[in-house]
């Protein structure tokens, strides 16, 4: 069979820091909303040009964004009707076409006695699903793979009150580990995030926290939030938080307050070896968002910027590939993310089921 990404070759896994991207796992990719039928939109994942796109039946689909002919991006194509009733995405260069699943469906110039299995040629095609209004995409070790992913994506807590209440990005130009770290990092706050309707560096106090694992990840255990994190006093009554991790790079928030919720979820996905996309989504029922939205955007917005300015800064130091000095317990949880990274990579080696090897810790700090 005749393939278009001959040369493709597997991403590596590696279980060196700032190194390498998991595969067979599923990574965010873009907001259900963003995907409009007919319309072909190209991004890049783990140095993979990917084409996503929603067909007119309303099903999304993601193939590789070159086109095995002459390497033009088949996003900057067309969606078109074959006889057949399916769909397929017209190269702009020739004309060639390939349905959603990535088979090719013809070669325009091919004249009626020139006999070829256009079906043979195909680009590589990427599993993607929809849950909770994000869509997800499958990255396969092997990119000739055509097995079915073998766990979905997954499910969040405190999706209410409808359409996200806000969404907001930007690209870190760092590896995913790096960022990874970078947000979950508990001592960082009063240093690099000092508004005063937040915290200051002259307001820090010992915290301890229980953490317990979760599948592929960890969470810091429902709790009172801390008494100097004043955002909260916006929600008003008696706020409980839950802090959750889940590899490859997804962090959330829940918060509720009586019945109310608010979901603070951010997806990072990786670019390539040196950028990583942030996108923080928060869905609510709480009249907070109704009454401060504009103010709470603003702030959220100022925190993401905040991180990725400290991420520059650090890229000044990561030139000289230093080795980083972890300690405990203000830097566990970045253990716990190399560790989970190792046996990610290992189970899938070996084809034996994950064995989380985080265990139930209380950590203390100073922030």
């Amino acid at each position: 069979m005749a393939d278009g990404d001959t040369k493709t070759r597997s991403k590596e896994q590696t279980s060196r820091f700032g190194e390498g991207f998991l595969t067979d796992i599923w990574y965010f990719a873009a907001l259900s909303r963003d995907l409009k039928p007919g319309k072909l939109q190209r991004y890049e994942i783990m140095g993979e040009p990917v084409l996503l796109g929603r067909d007119r039946k309303g099903a999304a689909y993601a193939i590789r964004d070159i086109c095995p002919h002459r390497a033009a991006p088949l996003s900057a194509g067309k969606l078109v009707s074959e006889a057949d009733g399916g769909q397929s995405v017209e190269c702009p260069y020739h004309g060639w076409r390939f349905r959603t699943d990535g088979v090719c469906a013809a070669i325009p110039s091919l004249v009626a006695d020139q006999a070829m299995d256009v079906s043979k040629i195909r680009v590589r095609r990427f599993p993607v699903q929809e849950s909770q209004g994000l869509v997800f995409i499958w990255m396969a070790a092997d990119p000739r793979s055509e097995a079915l992913p073998d766990h979905p994506p997954p499910v969040f807590p405190g999706v209410v009150g409808g359409a996200p209440k806000l969404v907001d990005g930007m690209d870190f130009d760092s590896h995913i580990d790096h960022a990874v770290v970078g947000l979950m990092d508990p001592a960082h706050g009063p240093y690099v995030h000092q508004q005063w309707w937040w915290r200051s560096s002259k307001s820090q106090h010992e915290k301890s926290k229980r953490f317990e694992p979760r599948e592929a990840g960890f969470a810091m255990v429902r709790h009172e939030p801390s008494k100097n994190s004043r955002a909260y006093a916006i929600l008003g009554g008696e706020p409980l938080t839950e802090i959750t991790f889940r590899i490859p790079g997804l962090r959330w928030e829940h918060v509720t307050v009586g019945s109310r919720q608010v979901l603070s979820l951010t997806c990072l996905t990786p670019i390539h070896d040196r950028k990583t996309r942030i996108t923080q989504i928060v869905w609510s029922d709480h009249p907070a968002f109704w009454l401060l939205k504009p103010f709470i955007a603003a702030g959220a917005r100022a925190f993401l910027r905040q991180d990725g300015d400290m991420v520059n800064l650090q890229n000044e130091g990561l030139r000289y590939d230093p080795s980083l000095l972890w300690i405990d317990d203000a830097d566990r949880q970045a253990k716990w993310y190399q560790q989970l990274k190792r046996e990610w990579t290992a189970s899938r080696r070996e084809g034996r089921p994950f064995a989380n090897p985080v265990e139930p810790a209380q950590l203390r700090w100073r922030s």
